[in-house]
């Protein structure tokens, strides 16, 4: 490319990833993020190994490590009777299978890391107030049009801007999020007031009729992350929406008393009303392409969203590193190598919440009974073709 420069739309998990792994081989890189300075709102988030290959290739996997809570196990209890269903350990022969650990992070702290990482690097620039709302192509340059100020010049443009992304609008043109019905409620609690026979060091599933309740430890300990889900019929998005305790405590009034005392402990309450949208196979216009959310927009239910994004970050950067003289041809070899995983995690993630994390009656009995009959190693390998990849999986990477 005569202009290696390339634009990316949006300054989040996935933006920056992508500036860090294109950095690395040898490209500038231009950030726009709509916000007045780069931040990132929620709370917790799950990291599965995948997502530390990821956080290793851009350079950032030893301080990630350090602002991350590794657990011991991924447990699934059941919300109503209040016992164990199954425990899945994570300990050494977890990490030696899968070549990582499994950690929780507040979601913060890792775009801190992602974002010192990008702020050190002598090949990134990064734009804050910068929202872009489309662009124009000509031949080998893009033109990305911000909201506000002059136009943004470079030879490739990436769409990491979101669920809602202005570049997919122009790319596919497909209109709204689909909305799930599902509303997910969010607090973070001091961990002195979470129930002491409840500070498990473990990422804990509470499965129960249409809901699920969620609780890990962050922050070296200091507070409990909290994600209460309910299948509640919502039909209008919300993200980030103050709610009362009480009007929580109200959508879950069958559950155990053991999960309610949980609830009892949650203050400054907030719901987004779960999106994704339907699976597509083409993310790539010319010299432009999607990432993460704005490419693949998933549920909740696998925890992998962000390690998503991740990975796509490093299969762009390497892509487009192998297919310097066509940058489209490297942009179309990206969507390639992602868009059966990325749909697979999408159409997964729909199917374990309603047969899963949400089943009831004879549907939960059966549930508990086949997953209680497999082993430790069982589950290992029905989870390898998640935590088993690394973004360049059978690209010789």
């Amino acid at each position: 490319m005569a202009n290696d420069r390339v634009l990316i739309a949006g300054g989040g998990i996935g933006g920056l990833t992508s500036a860090l792994a294109l950095a690395a081989k040898g490209f500038d890189v231009t950030v726009m993020e709509r916000a007045s300075k780069f931040g990132e709102i929620g709370a917790g988030i799950q990291l599965g190994p995948n997502a530390f290959h990821a956080l290793d290739t851009v350079g950032v996997g030893a301080w990630a490590r350090e602002k991350a809570v590794f657990v011991d196990m991924l447990r699934l209890m059941d919300a109503v009777g209040g016992e164990e269903i199954i425990h899945i350990p994570l300990d050494a022969p977890f990490r030696t299978r899968f070549g990582n650990p499994y950690a929780v992070i507040h979601r913060g702290d890792l775009h801190g890391v992602l974002l010192k990482g990008c702020e050190e690097h002598p090949r990134i620039e990064l734009r804050p107030g910068t929202e872009v709302v489309s662009y124009e192509q000509d031949g080998d340059a893009v033109r990305a049009i911000p909201a506000a100020g002059d136009p943004v010049d470079g030879a490739i443009l990436i769409g990491a801007d979101g669920l809602r992304s202005h570049v997919r609008a122009k790319v596919v043109g497909d209109g709204e999020p689909r909305v799930s019905g599902h509303s997910t409620y969010r607090a973070v609690i001091p961990l002195e007031k979470m129930p002491e026979d409840l500070r498990w060091n473990a990422a804990t599933l509470w499965a129960g009729p249409k809901c699920h309740i969620v609780h890990y430890p962050l922050s070296d300990w200091k507070y409990f992350n909290l994600v209460i889900t309910k299948d509640n019929d919502a039909r209008e998005a919300a993200t980030g929406k103050p709610v009362s305790r009480e009007s929580v405590r109200a959508q879950f009034m069958h559950v155990s008393e053991k999960i309610r005392r949980v609830i009892e402990t949650g203050d400054d309450w907030k719901v987004w009303v779960l999106c994704d949208r339907e699976p597509v196979g083409t993310w790539v216009d010319g010299h432009v392409a999607l990432l993460g959310d704005a490419a693949h927009p998933t549920l909740q239910y696998y925890a992998q969203g962000a390690c998503m994004a991740m990975e796509d970050s490093v299969c762009l950067a390497h892509m487009l590193d192998s297919h310097r003289d066509d940058p489209h041809a490297g942009l179309v070899a990206y969507q390639e190598a992602r868009v059966v995983r990325t749909a697979r995690v999408q159409l997964g993630s729909r199917a374990i919440g309603e047969l899963m994390f949400h089943a009831e009656g004879v549907h939960a009995r059966v549930r508990d009974e086949i997953m209680r009959n497999m082993t430790t190693e069982d589950y290992y390998d029905r989870l390898a073709w998640l935590y088993g990849e690394t973004g360049l999986s059978g690209l010789g990477g």
